[in-house]
């Protein structure tokens, strides 16, 4: 025995021993509360920074797409409609716009890409414009880059809403009222059955 127990009675031993459990115990709960608490505000981080790829991906094409109108204006004088839609687009995206807005925001860019495509079809001299030629290839990047933003930020949200939703980490979740993120959803017309008409 321990020469520091050997004056204590056995109650006095089993009271320490429970003491020692307990506080053991406190410590192990601190830790895992500290643990899961600092998972949330890190999930949340990841959130916000896969968010402002989505930003970084949307301006970029922005700019790619203007540029290409720009071109494609000296061709289709007459698209006006479609080049003042981008140009509506191209003011930017305001600080704290939710994923929501975003979402709304893509499908937009998404139409007016459409429209360039439709444009270059009708024009040919276009098609031989190398400057056209490589902002489309641009803009392909572009997109594959917002692509794998999408899904970086898809991939935190699901990480983080699963651990609001889990037990024992939705303890934490609930006590400070951490609210669920919303996804990066695609438009409706991209969900849809594709319809191949020949």
């Amino acid at each position: 025995m321990l020469p520091v127990l050997e004056g204590l009675s056995g109650g006095m031993i089993a009271l320490i021993v429970v003491i020692a459990v307990v506080v053991l115990l406190v410590i192990i709960i601190v830790s895992w509360w500290i643990r899961v608490y600092n998972m949330f505000r890190r999930l949340q981080v990841s959130i916000e920074d896969a968010k402002s790829g989505i930003d970084i991906a949307l301006e970029k094409r922005f700019d790619l797409l203007t540029k290409m109108f720009d071109i494609t204006k000296g061709y289709a004088k007459h698209e006006k409609e479609t080049l003042s839609d981008v140009i509506g687009l191209r003011s930017g995206i305001p600080a704290g716009t939710s994923v929501k807005d975003l979402s709304a925001i893509n499908a937009k860019l998404d139409q007016a890409a459409k429209n360039i495509d439709i444009i270059f079809e009708k024009y040919p001299d276009l098609k031989a414009n190398t400057l056209f030629l490589e902002l489309q290839a641009s803009s392909r990047d572009a997109e594959e880059h917002l692509q794998a933003s999408r899904r970086i930020y898809n991939s935190n949200v699901k990480e983080y809403n699963s651990l609001l939703l889990v037990f024992p980490s939705s303890i934490i979740a609930n006590h400070y009222r951490f609210e669920k993120s919303e996804f990066f959803e695609a438009e409706e017309a991209k969900r849809a059955d594709v319809k191949m008409e020949f």
